[in-house]
């Protein structure tokens, strides 16, 4: 029996501020560029103001990438294009940045932290801190057993908590979540169905590295054995990440609750971190208004999950590689939408702008005016003095 309490988590979880939110929307509608001329940027702004409880929104300065690994028993089923096994070498291409996740994010100056939740590795192999949280080696093949106790889920779930609260005490002010495995996708895919209440082959894709058809048929049918294992325990979260999940989803999935516990925007890559999500709605149901969809990776299971939490993609790259790239991508969308909300200039209102002047009357010249008036009165005496000069000539005239 676990002393681990889920409910709590429905409590302790708020939704964004809405007043908060409703002030974003009256900032941005007197901003220079008219309302709607930007798309979703718009709302994504409102979004982070609402988030932050902040108006302007503050620009996204300190965003890191945090991908948890480990390695599913299913992949012996030969269910996947790599190895089983092989996540080992997935997490030491991360860490030597030779990966697609490493080359974004070192061009975007975001830090990247990997977990070691259960590998099949030694841990000798790979530094302390990735593999300090460390629960297991590789997880059940969930088609004919759990993939770890009880007790293994808790563990890992509450190292995600304590891993949120580490981001978030440092300062992370947006996570990018994604996740490295072999097999992943499976586990993911049996969460989605038994949650959503849909067939195998509703859910079943091609996996980050695509299958081919045989394969697709073994991944479907496993994804259909556990489904049967899956839907029993379907009322207690965590029996069904230890059921059917894997310490690296039950980790996510903790993480996820306890960063909106903590008010830290997640942005979501592809269908693992989509599946743990769903979980973690299932948990709380407010949850999912902290997080974003980075992009749609075409897994159907991602889709179906997605769609349940009404979260719509930020892009639509079909970017199937994990490890955060896809959510990757979307960071800058992101950032160029706080920085478009805080430092839009306030449009001028029509009445403070002054009209031109009109043109003025001259004022009357002084000056001229006595000049006139001078010419004036020396043409009425000239006239006078000729006037009379005649009168005084027909006078004479008439007194010959």
């Amino acid at each position: 029996m676990s002393s681990l309490n889920l409910d709590d988590f429905t409590d302790l979880i708020e939704r964004p501020d809405g007043g908060v939110r409703r002030d974003a929307e009256a900032y941005r509608e007197r901003r220079i560029v008219p309302p709607g001329a930007l798309g979703r940027l718009d709302g994504l702004g409102e979004w982070l103001a609402a988030a932050q409880s902040a108006v302007p929104v503050r620009p996204i300065e300190h965003p890191r990438a945090v991908l948890f690994a480990g390695d599913h028993g299913v992949a012996a089923l030969d269910v996947s294009a790599r190895p089983a096994g092989g996540a080992g070498l997935l997490v030491r291409a991360v860490l030597d940045g030779a990966s697609p996740a490493s080359v974004l994010a070192r061009g975007l100056g975001v830090p990247v932290r990997v977990i070691d939740m259960s590998l099949e590795a030694d841990p000798e192999g790979l530094p302390d801190e990735v593999v300090r949280h460390r629960v297991r080696r590789g997880s059940g093949r969930i088609d004919v057993e759990d993939a770890m106790t009880l007790e293994e889920a808790e563990a890992a779930f509450r190292a995600g908590v304590a891993i949120a609260d580490e981001e978030a005490d440092s300062g992370t002010d947006l996570v990018v979540l994604g996740d490295i495995s072999v097999g992943g996708t499976t586990a993911a895919a049996v969460l989605v169905a038994a949650l959503c209440g849909t067939d195998a082959s509703v859910v079943t894709g091609r996996g980050g590295q695509a299958i081919d058809d045989l394969a697709w048929m073994r991944k479907c049918a496993a994804v259909r054995d556990s489904l049967r294992r899956a839907r029993p325990v379907l009322g207690d979260q965590l029996q069904l990440l230890a059921t059917v999940g894997g310490a690296d989803l039950a980790a996510m999935t903790g993480f996820l609750l306890q960063s909106a516990v903590r008010k830290m925007p997640v942005i979501l890559d592809g269908v693992v971190s989509a599946a743990c999500a769903l979980v973690g709605q299932r948990v709380a149901f407010r949850a999912p208004d902290w997080w974003l969809a980075g992009q749609r990776s075409g897994e159907p299971a991602q889709a179906k999950a997605l769609d349940r939490m009404a979260l719509e993609p930020l892009l639509d790259q079909g970017v199937t590689v994990g490890e955060g790239a896809g959510a990757l991508l979307a960071l800058p969308l992101v950032q160029a939408a706080a920085r478009l909300a805080a430092e839009l200039p306030e449009a001028v209102s029509p009445a403070a702008v002054e009209s031109p002047d009109e043109p003025a009357e001259p004022e009357p010249d002084t000056d001229s005016g006595a000049a006139s008036e001078s010419e004036s009165d020396s043409s009425s005496a000239s006239e006078s003095e000729s006037s009379s000069g005649s009168a005084s000539e027909s006078g004479s005239g008439s007194g010959v």
